[in-house]
């Protein structure tokens, strides 16, 4: 086995060149994924400020008076 086949060595040195590569990559990256957890509570808490039950609302507007 060794030190592996020269196809692992491309994987890790991809790997390496992603993760160090250029400026501020790791930074952005967790910015970006800490936008998106941000943007997903406030969806999770716009969601349970709203009304649950509109099933009620739809049944009174079916109603019509005939008289």
């Amino acid at each position: 086995m060794g030190l592996g086949a020269w196809w692992h060595w491309v994987v890790v040195l991809i790997v390496v060149l992603v993760i160090f590569g250029g400026k501020g990559k790791i930074p952005a990256l967790m910015g970006d994924f800490a936008k998106g957890i941000n943007a997903f509570k406030k969806g999770i808490k716009s969601e349970s400020e709203t009304p649950q039950d509109t099933t009620a609302a739809k049944a009174d507007e079916k109603i019509v008076d005939r008289s």
